[in-house]
Formats: C-alpha cells, structure tokens, sequence
C-alpha cells in the first residue's frame, strides 16, 4: 500500500509520527467507456473553454470566482491557509463512540506510526482502548479540512473521517407520514419476525453479489452466449394486507 497523507497526531504536548493508508478499495466492476459503433475507447480532454484547445497540466491552475472575477490559488496559498493542519492531526477532545450519530460517518483510514513514533502510537492506542473512547480532531489532507475521530482497531489506530454537521441536508422536504394506528397483533408479530431473524453482526456472510452476477453476465457475453433476464416485480403492501403478509412472512 501506498501512503496517501505523512503528518502527525497531536496528543497533548506528544506528537506521534504517523502515515495514513486508504482501509477500503472498490469491489465494483471497473467499467470503460466506449464508442458503441468501434468500441474504441472514450478519452476526456481539459479544454479551454475560450478556444476550445486542450491545456497542459502544467498550465491548469486552481480558482475561486469573487466579485465576478477568478482569484487564482498558488500551492503557497493551500499551505498558508492552515498551516498546522497540513501536517498535525489535533486531538482537541475524546468522545464515547456511542454518541456519534452513524450519519456522521464517512471514509475509514489505516495509521502505522513512523520510525521513533511506535512507543507514543502504542500508549495512544492502549489509552483509547482502557478509556474506552475515540479521539476528536481534524486536519487538511488534499487541500480540504476534515474532522475525523481516531479509534482503536483490531490492535492499530484507525482514523475516519466525519461529514461536518453543516454537511447533513434538513429532512424537512421529505413527506414523512405521523404516527399511523398499529394494531397489538401487528406489532407483536413484527417483533416476532424481527426475534426470528436476529443474529450476531458478521459482516463475512455479506458479499457485493451484483458485481459476482454482472461478472457471470460479460463472461457469458464474452462466449456469444445470451444472459438468463430475470425480470422481478415489486408489489408494495397495503395497509389492509399487512397482517396477512405478517403471518406470511413468519410461516
């Protein structure tokens, strides 16, 4: 694996020398995009909107509009916006885990600690673990600020970043209906049907069976051969059949 981010933990007045590695890969088919009449493959190009010619990476420089007119943005700048962040993970606070609502989550990262950190890594790890909490922070990683709790995991730190409260959109277009008048015998044999289907989380059992299926679908295609279409219709429930397909559902 291959370092995205070299930098430090901040932990009080220790700083821990760590690298960040990506913890999840895509289990998704990569998929190109092609002429239908050659199949040739489709480029993109970076064109000037101007002159319509294809500009050099050298020459793309990054802008934000203000009053009408781009302010051009330097690597200089990046830097000089915060500093600190660039390279400092903070820690300002730590958090029982359990008090972060699950729509705060977003990517998880792996930390190895570098050469002279491995002491300070394995106290900061052990802390976390005994005191059973996970560490708040944040800091600037490709020129975007993100706030992050580090955690431990199986033996090592974990880092995942969190989305910023501003970064939730309100629910308030969302038509959500009112409480609805659930009968006892409806209740009881929801709950039955949850009981009867409850087991210990292992994520193992659970894999990306679509990619599996669309993989069996190009090999097939690959042959000359034609994919079985299994075509499924979804018919909601009603209200008036709710018990039925309760009582359905558990036989």
């Amino acid at each position: 694996m291959r370092a995205i981010w070299t930098g430090a933990i901040g932990f009080g007045l220790v700083n821990i020398p760590v690298k960040i590695y990506s913890a999840t890969q895509s289990s998704s088919l990569d998929l190109d995009m092609l002429d239908r009449k050659d199949k040739s493959n489709i480029k993109y190009k970076r064109v000037n909107e101007k002159t319509g010619k294809e500009v050099a990476w050298e020459n793309i420089v990054k802008g934000y509009m203000l009053k009408d007119k781009y302010v051009v943005l330097e690597d200089a700048d990046f830097e000089d916006a915060s500093p600190e962040k660039n390279k400092m993970i903070n820690l300002r606070s730590f958090v029982k885990l359990e008090e972060i609502d699950s729509i705060y989550f977003d990517t998880p990262y792996y930390l190895e600690p570098q050469k002279g950190g491995e002491k300070a890594y394995q106290l900061l790890l052990k802390g976390l673990e005994k005191s059973k909490t996970a560490g708040l922070g944040s800091f600037v990683m490709r020129n975007i600020e993100n706030l992050v709790i580090i955690k431990p995991y199986q033996n090592m730190l974990l880092l995942n970043k969190l989305r910023f409260e501003e970064e939730i959109r309100s629910a308030e277009e969302l038509k959500i209906p009112g409480a609805s008048k659930i009968k006892k015998e409806e209740m009881d044999m929801a709950l039955q049907l949850i009981k009867q289907h409850s087991h210990s989380f292992d994520i193992s059992g659970y894999k990306n069976e679509y990619t599996r299926d669309l993989l069996k679908i190009i090999k097939q295609k690959e042959k000359g051969k034609r994919a079985t279409i299994r075509k499924m219709t979804v018919e909601n429930t009603k209200a008036a059949d709710l018990l039925a397909q309760l009582k359905a559902s558990l036989a």
